[in-house]
C-alpha cells in the first residue's frame, strides 16, 4: 500500500465485547469505517471469483437455486472439520484483505483517517501485514471475561459450557487489552462507552 499522511485504524474486540456497537458510534459521527464482514460477503457473492473457487473445492452443492451461496450448507461442511475449514480461509481470508486495502486506497484522498473494523484483528495480524496493511493504531473494544460471557450467554441463548468455549477459541481479551494502543471499555453503559469514542474521536475533526 502507498504511504499517506491518512491514518488508518484498526477496531477490534473479543466475542460480545461491543465492537459492532463502537463502531456504529463511529459511522455515526461522521467517520469512514471499512467493515472486514461486509468484504468477507462482498468476496462471495454471486458470479464473484471467492464463489467460483469455493465450487471448485466444496462443489456445486454449495449454491443455492438462485446462484448465491448457501451459508448453511458451507458451514455444516466446515463446522467439525478443522481441514476443511483451513481450506475455505486460505480462500478466503486473502480476497478479504485484497478488497479492505482497495477500499482503503480509494478512500484515501478523501479522509485524514480511515477506521477498519476487523473482528479477529491480533490473530490475523501476522497475515494482514503480509499483505500489505499496516495500522497506525489499533482500538480495543474491551469488556471484563465476566461480562464477556454473561452477554454472549444472553445474546445467542448459550449455557455457560458454550460460552466459554467460544471465548477460549479468540485470543484471551487481557492479552488483547495489553497489545492494544487503546481501549475503550465497555462493561458499563453505551453511554459511558460514547463518552470514550467521542474523546479519541476529537482528536481525528
Amino acid at each position: 500500500m502507498k504511504q499517506s499522511k491518512t491514518r488508518i485504524i484498526g477496531i477490534t474486540g473479543g466475542i460480545a465485547t461491543g465492537k459492532s456497537t463502537v463502531s456504529n458510534m463511529i459511522l455515526e459521527e461522521g467517520f469512514k469505517l471499512i467493515d472486514s464482514d461486509e468484504a468477507a460477503r462482498e468476496v462471495v457473492e454471486k458470479d464473484s471469483e471467492g464463489l467460483e473457487r469455493i465450487v471448485r473445492e466444496f462443489g456445486n452443492d454449495i449454491i443455492d437455486k438462485d446462484g448465491t451461496l448457501d451459508r448453511e450448507k458451507l458451514g455444516n461442511i466446515i463446522f467439525n472439520d478443522e481441514g476443511k475449514r483451513n481450506i475455505l480461509n486460505n480462500i478466503l481470508h486473502p480476497l478479504i484483505r485484497k478488497s479492505i486495502i482497495e477500499k482503503i486506497e480509494k478512500a484515501r484522498d478523501s479522509e485524514n483517517v480511515i477506521f477498519v473494523d476487523v473482528p479477529l484483528l491480533f490473530e490475523s495480524k501476522d497475515e494482514i501485514e503480509e499483505s500489505g496493511l499496516f495500522f497506525d493504531e489499533i482500538w480495543l473494544v474491551y469488556c471484563d471475561k465476566e461480562t464477556q460471557m454473561r452477554r454472549l450467554m444472553e445474546r445467542d441463548d448459550y449455557n455457560p459450557e458454550q460460552a466459554i468455549s467460544r471465548i477460549d477459541a479468540q485470543f484471551d481479551i487481557e492479552e488483547k487489552k495489553r497489545l492494544a494502543d487503546r481501549i475503550i471499555d465497555n462493561s458499563g453503559s453505551i453511554e459511558h462507552s460514547r463518552e470514550q469514542v467521542l474523546d479519541f474521536l476529537d482528536e481525528y475533526r
